[in-house]
């Protein structure tokens, strides 16, 4: 279940333009789109498309789609619907952490060093690959060796879009 978590905040940005659009339906019918070039959606009400409104909106499958600043932050289905393959485990796997690790470098990028970035797309998701990295690295017998959290944030950090780099 954490993996399917972990892969679901990584997707937030980790989606390319040849992806399909995501549909889903909103409790009261009304087909939502999220296109995956823009992350705008649209709810259709009557055959006229709109854009979705700002805000929190329930589903019927019971997942929650967010708006924010008019952009859709991707729930668990529409992430599966665009997932990535991770990097080949060879280039990350059970190797040693040296100084900042994969998902702190991925913070300190798109937060700004001092957090003064917290507000752009990309912060929360990279805040909580880093607390599920830190949670693994606890748990393991050797902390100091890459989970495969550290290999979402590798992923994360090669999609300069979403994860877009703090102006400071």
């Amino acid at each position: 279940m954490a993996r399917s978590i972990i892969i679901a905040i990584l997707a937030a940005g980790a989606f390319t333009a040849e992806a399909g659009n995501w549909s889903g339906r909103m409790l009261n019918g009304n087909e939502v789109v999220v296109d995956p070039g823009t992350n705008r959606a649209t709810v259709t009400v009557d055959g006229v498309s709109t854009q979705l409104w700002e805000g929190t909106h329930r589903l019927q499958d019971g997942s929650v789609l967010i708006i924010r600043n008019g952009i859709a932050v991707p729930n668990k289905t529409i992430l599966e619907s665009r997932e990535l393959p991770l990097p080949e485990p060879s280039e990350w796997e059970d190797a040693p952490i040296i100084g900042y690790s994969p998902c702190e470098k991925l913070v300190r990028r798109v937060c700004g060093k001092a957090g003064r970035c917290v507000d752009f797309m990309g912060c929360n998701p990279s805040q909580q690959l880093l607390s599920m990295e830190r949670e693994e690295r606890e748990a393991s017998s050797n902390p100091n060796l890459m989970t495969y959290t550290s290999g979402q944030c590798l992923k994360a950090d090669r999609d300069r879009e979403f994860f877009a780099s703090c102006k400071e």
